[in-house]
Order: structure tokens, then C-alpha cells, then sequence
């Protein structure tokens, strides 16, 4: 099975929850299941109504306006007769029964945007026509919508009676003062308004001034200790989804493969750089809300509709900045907008934590950790919140550099009630030739909308220095694409979509295969997602990982790597061989991702199905695309020593990258979970593989447009070679994968030029 490397899931904080636990191939627990049957009659179709697109927008505020022209509970219908009789026509009124009402009312409860066949399903219960069930959701929804607004209208008209009432206190109050010096009248004087508006900026200008000062003093004779682990600034709160508790944890790879003492090998920031660090990101948050509203002539754009940055007019607007850009390196800069399922409050709370941060983008942040937290925010929120702060960030292949930053991140809300989170590098507080990549304000503004939308504005402005990249990854480097906005925004609104369809509520009970039980959904996507990060963390060309090259393979070079195992319930014990490679083919991505992921065609690459029958048993669905999925398949094997063997496979797709990552998983543990219960103990050696585009179409290189360019796939594989820890790896293991992956990789390649040829 494709397998990437894999970290220690209790070094993984996760979104959803960081458990689960599956037997690789080898082992007793991946290969040996039980019987098929365990599961049948717990599984339903998901309704994915929770997901709203935005034409399901547009066509909810076309419904809720027809509907302002139709009665409350009645519908019309045009009397037939001739229509050259020049009798006037009397329209009947057709007035609903109490118990069609009762029914109605019982489903709205449920869902108030029922869908067509939903629609159809109630008329032909209730013996009325779908239009009549049509209109009476529609004025349904407008009289909610009424006395929502009425009761509004009350509650202000009440506050602004109360601020009244206030405000004529504070005038007497005023007219009868006096002056504390002679115990005469005060003469106040008039004040313009702009005057006033002055003062008060000042007055709040200078408090900020003061509280970060007085953060910066109370660290003044305190040794300064080498990256301390430090949590968010109030307790952890998790995103109310009811998906389990990101805080508490460690930063993604923190002890994993040796990053904790690369990580600190860079000193925290004395005190004599900390009133450097506050003006760096002052400045830095100024630059990055000017740069997300400013366009032509600093944002020039392209043909395929995407900002380019203008490098002479950014250095004429912005001549302070972090310094000349190093000799060698390259600019790289993108920005990107676009309206996510989710409330602002909550984005700020994923950027600001590390452990949320990192888990939402698993597949681009190889290793994250908060160094040091200069102030915590105010009010309770991550207003004024400052931190330093380490991170890598990668693309999932072993032949791309990973790019290292070390910067301050910034929190704060504005004026508008807009939110902006800016990076900078802090670099130049200690020089290194080691740095090859440093941020310039780089970050994104959140903007709040109505339905607990939000609308991002991300900036991503680096300059970097790209000659170790492989040249199969050239042109989708310096396209900006592997790095840049799009990709962060893309894996923002996916990721935003999935927790969104962990809330549903409303599941269908349908067609058979959806999972209707709300704590196993819960579950078995908490299980999904630590299989996931797991892969994601495993496969990339991190400084923490040692990859060997293994030549003469008749394939692209695989890359292995050994890991033990031990005293690690998410993962099986043992020795672990990772290995992987990547590869170009002159598919476009989303013919492989469909490819990869259909369970009908696993058979033609999947060596160790044996090229039995793969059936889906249960699915949950994670978005707007039918790609975005997490699914439970059993392979009936023509070998009896290996039936009845159960997958859990996530798969997962936007304009910038796609993956398909799977592992095999014990059918005892899996009905555990299916029913709720906790898969922290379930052990997964995930493999799996990661799909971008190649960066040479001209008009978007995305993922979903079926005929732009080719395709760069990275195939890993996680295999258990031995279960006891202590072993020798024997040099047969090693070409045991090292042809499994060379000959998935060429069934891969002949399944695929046969479609295009």
C-alpha cells in the first residue's frame, strides 16, 4: 500500500481529534480482519444541505424573495376554463389541512431549504402539488425571517432608550459641574468633531503604547529560556463544532525525528529585541492591510486573472521594509480572496494557535512552535496578541526543500471590525547563512459577512532561495503556485467545508452507505484526519527527515527511510520503512485524482488488493466536491488468508493540490468506532498520494480544470517489516518495497496512458 512517513500521533494535535490506529501491511491487525457483515444496517446517506454553497446563497435570497408575494399558509391556482372567455375568472384558494401544516412545520424545524426530491417526497406524502410545498417553505421563511426583524427592532429601540436616558444624565451631570480648583462653574468649551476623533485615537494610541510597553518591562531581569512551549494566550477554545479539542499539545513536530533540537537551535529574543520585535510588526501590520487593498499600479494582474506584485513600485510605497533582499534569493508574492464557511472569530483563534494552525494546514506546514508569547491580546481575545514563533513549510514531495521561517505574527482588529494576522520574519535579528527563505509582511485580513461566512484577503510575499528544488518542480515553484496565496486560501476554504459537514446534524436516512450515527461520524473523521497530518508530515523533504536514495530501480529514484516504533498505540510496534517518489505524467490532476481514488479501479494499481473486488461500505462527505470524502472499503481478496480486509481512505481536492491517502484497519477497532467509540487507539500506517499540478498551463494550472497540463505525483508507502523494535532491517525488506513501489508506479503509468491514448 502507498505509505508516507508517519509521525507520532501524540505529537499531532487535531482538529477533529488526534486518534486512531490501524495495522500496516505485515501486521496482524492491518492484514488478518474479521468478518464483512459486522457493520451492515448502520449506514445512511449523508445530507450535505449544512455545506451551502454560494449559489445555494444566491438561490435561497432568490426564494426568500418570491416569497414576499405569496400568502402565509395558502397558495392560488388559476381557475381553468377557455382562455378567449371574457368572463372574468375566479381564483381558488386552496388552504392546507391542520395536519399537512403539522407536518410541514416538523420539517422546516429540520431543514427550512428543503431540495427538489426532498420537496417531492413530502408533497407525495402529504397529497399535495411540489409548488405548494415549494411556496409554503418560501413564506415560511420570510414570516421567520419578519419576526426575527421585529424582535431586532425591539431589542434596539430598547437599547437606544437606555443610551437616551444615559446621555441626559451625562448632560446634567455636565451642566452642574464644578471646578475641583475654585468650586466655581466649569466653562466647557465646544469641541469640533474632528477634534474629538483626534483625542480619542490619541487617548487609545497611547494605552497601547503603555500595555505593550509594560509587556515588554515585566520580562526585564528574567533569564531568557530557549524555546519554551508555550500554549495560546488564554486556555485552548476549540471551534464549537463539536469535533474534539485542538489545544493542549505541543506544536506539530516538535519531538518528531529530531526537529525539537533543530528548532532550538536558535536563542529566543533578548530584551533588547523585543522593542525591535513590537515595531517590526507594527509597521508589518500596516504594510500587509496596505497591500490587500491597494491594486493597480502595485498589484498588476495576469491572464489568468491572478496579482502579480510590481517589485519597483512595492520598494518606492514601502522603502523600510526588513532590508535588501539577500543576494541569491528570489521574490515570490501572491494574494489571494475568497468567502469561507466560517465565522471570523474562530479564523483568528486557528491562526493564532499553533496547534490549530498547523493541523488546518497539515498539508503545508510540515512543523510549527510558539517561542515565546510577547502579549496575550486583551478583552479576552487575541487583540494585541504578539508571538515568535518557528515554522517549516513544505510541498509533499522529498524533492522539494522545505523553507524555514523565523518571525513575529500579530494579531489585531481594526476600525471596520476587520481582522488582520501579519508575519514577519525576524531573521535580521540574527543573521545565518542557513536562512533561505524570509517573510516579508505576509499574512491575510478577515473581513466578517453575514450566515458566519467570512471573506479573506491573504497576502504571501517571501524571498527565497529555490536552487535546491528538484527540475521536476521548477515551473510550479517559481509560478509562485507550490508556496503562494492560492494554495493557503484553497486549503482554507476545503478545510473550512469539512468541519462545517462534521456539524451536520440532518442526516438523511436514505440510500445505504452514509453513516447517520453522529458520534461515529465524529469518530471515524478524527481517525481520517490523524491519518492524514500523519501522511502529510511523513512525506516531504523536511531537514528532520534522512531519506536514502535507492538507484537502478527501473522507476523514478525511491527515497526510503526506517523509523521505530514503540509504546505508541497509534501506530503498530515495529520497525516502519518508509519509501516514496514522485513522478510527472501528462494527465491532467483531476483524471488522477478521479483515478486514485475510485474504488472500481483500485485493482489495476493496487498490489496488494490481489486483484479482488473493492466495495465501498461506508462514506461521509466533506464538502461541495464529490472528491472530498472519507470512506470505509473492504477488499474481498481471492486470497482467503487476507479477505474481508477493511481501508479507511480519505480523499481530498482543490484548485492547488489533491490527495488520496489510505490505511489498512482492523474491522474490530472500525466497529468501535463506526459506533462512537474512541479511535485514539486504533493503529494506521497511512499511505497514500499527493496530486499538484505540473505549473506549465498558462491559464490557472488548477487541479479542477480537466484539460489544463500535467500532472507531478508523489506515491509513499508505509510498511511494517518487522515487529519487534529491536531488529535489524534486512537489506530484502528494502527491496521488497522498493519493487512494490516501482511496479505500483508502473501500473499507475500503463493504466493511465491507456485512458488518454
Amino acid at each position: 500500500m502507498p505509505a508516507g512517513i508517519m509521525i507520532p500521533a501524540r505529537n499531532m494535535p487535531s482538529m477533529i481529534g488526534r486518534n486512531g490506529t490501524v495495522g500496516g501491511f505485515g501486521s496482524s491487525s492491518g492484514l488478518t480482519l474479521g468478518q464483512p457483515n459486522m457493520m451492515e444496517g448502520q449506514l445512511h446517506q449523508l445530507d450535505m444541505t449544512q455545506n451551502t454553497s454560494e449559489s445555494d446563497i444566491a438561490r435561497i435570497r432568490d426564494d426568500d424573495f418570491d416569497s414576499a408575494t405569496k400568502s402565509g399558509s395558502e397558495n392560488h391556482e388559476g381557475a381553468s376554463g377557455d382562455d378567449q372567455d371574457p368572463r372574468p375568472k375566479k381564483k381558488r384558494y386552496h388552504r392546507h389541512t391542520q395536519h399537512q401544516i403539522q407536518e410541514m412545520e416538523a420539517f422546516f424545524k429540520e431543514c427550512p431549504h428543503p431540495d427538489d426530491k426532498q420537496r417531492k417526497e413530502l408533497s407525495r406524502e402529504l397529497g399535495l402539488e411540489p409548488l405548494q410545498v415549494k411556496f409554503w417553505f418560501q413564506n415560511k421563511r420570510t414570516q421567520m425571517k419578519t419576526q426575527h426583524e421585529r424582535h431586532e427592532n425591539t431589542q434596539l429601540r430598547s437599547e437606544n432608550e437606555k443610551l437616551r436616558a444615559d446621555n441626559m444624565r451625562y448632560r446634567d451631570a455636565l451642566s452642574n459641574a464644578s471646578c475641583p480648583n475654585c468650586g466655581g462653574p466649569t466653562a466647557i468649551g465646544e469641541m469640533s468633531f474632528d477634534e474629538h476623533h483626534l483625542r480619542l485615537e490619541n487617548a487609545r494610541l497611547r494605552e497601547e503604547i503603555d500595555r505593550i510597553s509594560a509587556i515588554a518591562a515585566k520580562y526585564v531581569g528574567k533569564p531568557v529560556v530557549n524555546y519554551p512551549l508555550l500554549s495560546p494566550p488564554v486556555p485552548p477554545r476549540p471551534l464549537e463544532l463539536g469535533v474534539g479539542s485542538f489545544g493542549g499539545q505541543p506544536g506539530i513536530g516538535g519531538e518528531m525525528y529530531g526537529a525539537g533540537d533543530l528548532l532550538r537551535s536558535i536563542s529566543a529574543p533578548t530584551e533588547a529585541d523585543k522593542p525591535m520585535i513590537i515595531e517590526l510588526a507594527v509597521a508589518a501590520m500596516e504594510e500587509l492591510i496596505r497591500m490587500a487593498q491597494m491594486g493597480e499600479p502595485l498589484w498588476m494582474t495576469n491572464l489568468d486573472g491572478t496579482s502579480i506584485l510590481n517589485e519597483e513600485e512595492y520598494i518606492r510605497t514601502f522603502p523600510r521594509g526588513i532590508g535588501p533582499r539577500p543576494t541569491g534569493f528570489k521574490y515570490e508574492a501572491s494574494r489571494e480572496t475568497a468567502v469561507v464557511i466560517m465565522n471570523h472569530i474562530n479564523l483568528v483563534e486557528i491562526l493564532m494557535d499553533v496547534n490549530q494552525w498547523s493541523t488546518v494546514f497539515s498539508g503545508i506546514v510540515s512543523r510549527a512552535m510558539t517561542l515565546e508569547v510577547l502579549s496575550t491580546g486583551v478583552a479576552g481575545n487575541y487583540n494585541g496578541a504578539l508571538q515568535v514563533m518557528t515554522a517549516e513549510v513544505q510541498v509533499p514531495s522529498p524533492l522539494v526543500p522545505t523553507r524555514e521561517s523565523y518571525y513575529v505574527r500579530y494579531c489585531k482588529q481594526h476600525a471596520d471590525g476587520t481582522w488582520a494576522v501579519v508575519d514577519v520574519s525576524l531573521d535580521n535579528l540574527r543573521p545565518s547563512p542557513a536562512v533561505r527563505s524570509r517573510r516579508r509582511p505576509s499574512g491575510c485580513v478577515i473581513q466578517e459577512m453575514p450566515n458566519g461566512y467570512s471573506k479573506v484577503t491573504w497576502v504571501e510575499h517571501v524571498e527565497v532561495d529555490d536552487r535546491g528544488v528538484h527540475s521536476l518542480y521548477k515551473q510550479l515553484v517559481s509560478s509562485g503556485h507550490a508556496f503562494g496565496a492560492k494554495h493557503w486560501v484553497a486549503t482554507l476554504d476545503r478545510q473550512c467545508e469539512r468541519l462545517a459537514s462534521a456539524m451536520a446534524t440532518n442526516i438523511p436516512t436514505g440510500d445505504v452507505g452514509v453513516i447517520t450515527n453522529q458520534e461515529g461520524r465524529k469518530s471515524m473523521l478524527k481517525l481520517a484526519e490523524r491519518m492524514v497530518i500523519s501522511f502529510c508530515a511523513g512525506v516531504s523533504a523536511s531537514t528532520t527527515h534522512t531519506w536514502t536514495t535507492l538507484s537502478g530501480t527501473g522507476a523514478d529514484d525511491v527515497r526510503v527511510m526506517t523509523r521505530k516504533s514503540i509504546d505508541d498505540p497509534g501506530r503498530p510496534p515495529g520497525i516502519v520503512l518508509s519509501a516514496a517518489t514522485s513522478f510527472w505524467l501528462p494527465v491532467p490532476p483531476k483524471r488522477v485524482f478521479d483515478f486514485l481514488r475510485d474504488e472500481n479501479s483500485r485493482s489495476e494499481w493496487d498490489i496488494l488488493s490481489n486483484g479482488g473486488v473493492v466495495q465501498e461500505m461506508a462514506h461521509i462527505a466533506n464538502g461541495r466536491d464529490t472528491g472530498n470524502s472519507v470512506s470505509l472499503l473492504r477488499v474481498n481478496s481471492a486470497n482467503s488468508s487476507q479477505s474481508n480486509m477493511l481501508i479507511l481512505q480519505e480523499s481530498c481536492t482543490d484548485p492547488t493540490a489533491s490527495f488520496v491517502i489510505y490505511a489498512p484497519v482492523d474491522i474490530v477497532a472500525m466497529n468501535l468506532v463506526l459506533n462512537g467509540g474512541d479511535p485514539d487507539y486504533v493503529a494506521l500506517l497511512p499511505s497514500g498520494f499527493a496530486i499538484l499540478p505540473d505549473g506549465t498551463t498558462t491559464l490557472g494550472g488548477g487541479i479542477g480544470e480537466a484539460s489544463s497540463g500535467g500532472s507531478l505525483l508523489t506515491v509513499a508507502f508505509q510498511i511494517l517489516v518487522d515487529s519487534v523494535p529491536t531488529a535489524k532491517l534486512s537489506l530484502g525488506s528494502v527491496a521488497t518495497v522498493n519493487n512494490l513501489i516501482a511496479c505500483t508506479v508502473e501500473r499507475i503509468k500503463a493504466s493511465l496512458s491507456c485512458e488518454t491514448a
